[in-house]
């Protein structure tokens, strides 16, 4: 079956392919290890494709840059679909790090693990059980993710491959250490003077999100496409600072997003500690009697609706809300000017601009 021309169904498709043959593959070795593989499928539901998405925009900015509309390249649809993949191995692992309930408004890996360890009366403790399985599921996942990437990279020439490879690795190698950065700085920001602290919070959503989540996905379809060093660059000069602003949105999203919306409990971020830019900010303007108040409070699991909305409201007082706005505002002003004068196709670039539009503005 030939793919679907819009990028989320031509993504979601060649996903069905792949996880239907894993699922027969996982038939022969009884129907517990059809439980990690279904766990898996399940983890691929929902979403928007947006690291799919960047890297089919990638690829075709640069293979379209004569202007010449171009078919999309099943080699480079099992790539972009790998990344939906390798996504949802960090997700699983996110939220097991992170105790979270929820994901996209179902229940996270972990505990639907437990969940299906309870329903099926089995001994032990079913906790465990859940926290053990989502390691290994994301591990599963990581593996998959190999799996239809090299399937891509084998269906392009060898120099293509080579430097998609490169930019695949140097993906993974980042968002791993920007993940183990973001984890320590709940731990570690006491040992620093309160003006790093933004810093700090800065080179963690460089890692963990800005690069993995847009400007390496544009690089890794542009390789694809046999992209030069000034194509790559403009299209790294665009997916940083917009992957910044990404960042902050979600960091926005995750202290004052609607949980209907966004699938996630209103102030999530607050209960489970995270030390974003914008606690950073409100820590900046605050007299020390409530920064001391805001630490005792933040990383509380157990903060209430009524917690939640007195440090929603001290954040907005302190400035720091509208401070991220203003940054949100000119890390997308950076990255549209990367584009200008760029050898990119001129549709592709104008759909970059679309999906950049949509990464700022979401509510979810």
């Amino acid at each position: 079956m030939d793919p679907s021309p819009d990028p989320i169904e031509a993504v979601s498709q060649r996903l069905d392919t792949f996880l239907i043959a894993r699922r027969r593959e996982s038939e022969e070795w009884g129907p517990e290890a059809a439980v990690l593989t279904d766990a898996g499928a399940a983890s691929l539901r929902g979403g928007k494709r947006l690291r799919a998405r960047f890297c089919i925009a990638g690829w075709r900015a640069v293979e379209e840059s004569s202007n010449v509309p171009a078919a999309l390249d099943p080699a480079v649809l099992s790539v972009a679909a790998s990344l939906e993949v390798f996504h949802a191995a960090a997700l699983v692992h996110d939220d097991l790090i992170d105790n979270s309930d929820t994901r996209r408004g179902r229940p996270s890996s972990h505990r639907a693990l437990e969940a299906h360890h309870v329903a099926h009366g089995w001994v032990g403790d079913a906790a465990a059980f859940g926290r053990s399985g989502a390691i290994l599921l994301g591990d599963l996942l990581v593996a998959w993710s190999d799996d239809l990437a090299e399937e891509g990279f084998s269906e392009v020439d060898a120099a293509a491959a080579a430097a998609a490879r490169a930019e695949y690795g140097a993906m993974r190698r980042g968002v791993t250490v920007g993940q183990f950065l973001d984890v320590a700085e709940e731990s570690a920001f006491r040992s620093e003077s309160d003006d790093r602290h933004a810093e700090r919070a800065l080179r963690v959503a460089s890692l963990k999100s800005a690069r993995y989540s847009i400007q390496q996905p544009l690089t890794i379809g542009a390789a694809l496409a046999g992209a030069d060093d000034a194509q790559l660059a403009a299209l790294s000069g665009f997916g940083h600072p917009l992957g910044m602003a990404f960042q902050l949105r979600d960091d926005v999203l995750g202290v004052f997003g609607d949980e209907a919306v966004t699938g996630k409990p209103s102030g999530d971020d607050l209960r489970e500690g995270k030390r974003t830019v914008l606690i950073a900010y409100a820590r900046e303007r605050l007299p020390a009697s409530a920064v001391r108040t805001v630490d005792e409070l933040i990383g509380d699991p157990t903060l209430d609706a009524g917690q939640i909305t007195a440090l929603q409201n001290t954040i907005i007082d302190s400035g720091a809300l509208e401070r991220v706005e203003a940054l949100i505002a000119d890390y997308a002003r950076q990255a549209e000017r990367a584009l200008s004068g760029a050898r990119l196709g001129n549709a592709a670039v104008g759909q970059l601009r679309d999906l950049a539009r949509a990464a700022v503005a979401r509510t979810a």
